[in-house]
């Protein structure tokens, strides 16, 4: 009888509601719809117009207008290192996405949503996601830390008693975590990720050729010419403003110059993951030791982090397949399958068992 509602409950849910997962990232959003696949990739930026307080983009759209906008317009990112900056920006962004998403299949109900959050987000933070989602229009909401949801978007088997491990290294924030049965053993959330990486970039250029650098272009050298291991020599020309002239001037910058300026941020990242492999129980080690260290997010991208990774750690490191997408499509199979990972989920103060 029990199943029988249970049945009933789903085929409820997947005609009249949506089911919806969101990898609430400081860079990039992304949204799964049930039955789509991965249907929005945008960046997590809105631009807001400061005289009537009305959005007026989000996404793609408000990137562009990063750094080009006059007085009254702002471009701004509402998720500072993974968390919510700015509530009624976000609330605003999750809103346009749930809809943009709904429009695929429009069905009668709000949406069921899971979001990824960092791991060792406090209390606040998370009723702060959960808060914004509702306000946005979903009807029930789920959270989730996003290195569980990328393990099982890479289909790693963590109900399991056996030792996975991952590092999720995103815009905002890296992600370090051990998994096994159902739960994080060991984590940490560094603040050491994409962002970073292009600050590094932007201070060691303005040290070393006097040039002022914007975001958009230290994120670009990076994709095309950061490495953290030497290999073939690459180098860019660059554009910015001359901080001794003012005027415009270009330079060419190398692969090297790329490398020395994440050098510190990349050893950071090297030594937190240490830590954390430090204080993994043994048996759980030996698992990671046969099984290997998976990377997912936009930094696992870098060229040569693997292989770096592997000669510090000596246990092999590898490379997820489309790294970018694994959260969001971990929080689409534990729609799918809510029961079965329901361990793997932040529980709601409400759902908690009264205190003794």
């Amino acid at each position: 009888m029990f199943k029988f509602i249970e049945d009933l409950k789903k085929k409820f849910n997947k005609y009249f509601s949506n089911e919806i997962g969101i990898d609430l990232g400081t860079a990039n959003t992304l949204v799964y719809l049930a039955g789509k696949g991965i249907v929005i990739n945008e960046p997590s930026v809105v631009a807001v117009n400061q005289k009537t307080g009305r959005v007026v983009a989000v996404g793609m759209q408000a990137k562009e207008m990063l750094g080009r906008t006059p007085p009254h317009i702002t471009a701004v990112r509402p998720l500072v290192d993974g968390v919510i900056s700015d509530f009624e920006v976000t609330e605003e962004m999750i809103s346009h996405l749930i809809k943009k998403a709904e429009e695929y299949s429009p069905k009668m109900l709000g949406p069921r949503v899971v979001v990824g959050v960092p791991s060792g987000v406090t209390n606040v933070e998370i009723r702060a996601v959960r808060d914004a989602t509702r306000n946005a229009g979903a009807r029930e909401v789920h959270i989730v830390e996003e290195p569980m949801a990328g393990a099982i978007g890479i289909r790693l088997p963590v109900n399991s008693p056996m030792g996975n491990m991952i590092i999720d290294i995103g815009g905002g924030t890296s992600d370090i975590a051990v998994i096994s049965l159902g739960g994080i053993v060991r984590s940490k959330n560094l603040r050491i990720a994409g962002d970073k990486l292009n600050n590094d970039i932007i201070a060691y250029i303005r040290s070393e050729f006097k040039i002022l650098i914007g975001e958009k272009t230290a994120e670009m050298i990076k994709i095309s010419t950061g490495s953290v291991i030497p290999d073939e020599p690459m180098e860019a020309s660059i554009k910015g403003r001359d901080l001794i002239t003012g005027l415009p001037r270009e330079v060419i910058i190398t692969d090297s110059d790329i490398r020395e300026a994440m050098s510190i941020s990349i050893e950071a990242l090297i030594d937190a993951t240490k830590e954390v492999l430090e204080t993994t129980p043994p048996e759980i080690l030996a698992d990671i030791m046969q099984r290997g260290i998976y990377l997912i997010g936009g930094g696992a991208l870098i060229k040569g982090l693997d292989s770096l990774l592997q000669e510090y750690l000596k246990i092999p490191v590898i490379i997820a397949n489309d790294p970018l997408t694994a959260v969001a499509r971990g929080a689409g199979i534990i729609l799918e399958n809510l029961e079965e990972f329901s361990e793997a989920l932040i529980q709601n103060e409400d759902e908690l068992p009264p205190k003794k």
